[in-house]
């Protein structure tokens, strides 16, 4: 049982969800900055699976998922990847300036 929560525990962290936001989010959603959607809503699978199988153990994981040990690192994480999503933006916007005026000439 102990192994059976640690895995859990670490499938949670790995994933890093918290339920609520997960059916929310779209991942075809175009202009997205939130480079956590997808494993997100592999959490959210997860979680409707094992929930349909032992909502026990479903319930387990809510309450996992919203602990301060999840939930700190991945605001984090959502935080430090925004930043890296808009810097990446506005390298592409110069890019593109750049090519249009300098090598197309426009």
């Amino acid at each position: 049982m102990l192994q059976s929560r640690a895995l859990v525990i670490a499938l949670i962290l790995l994933l890093g969800t918290t339920l609520p936001e997960v059916h929310s989010k779209s991942i075809f959603e175009r202009d997205r900055r939130d480079w956590l959607v997808i494993p997100d809503a592999i959490a959210a699978y997860i979680y409707e699976i094992v929930n349909k199988m032992s909502p026990k153990v479903g319930q387990f994981l809510v309450d996992a998922a919203q602990t301060p040990a999840i939930v700190v690192p991945r605001n984090f994480l959502i935080r430090e990847t925004t930043k890296l999503s808009i810097l990446a933006e506005q390298l592409i916007e110069k890019i593109k300036t750049l090519w249009y005026t300098k090598v197309l000439g426009y």
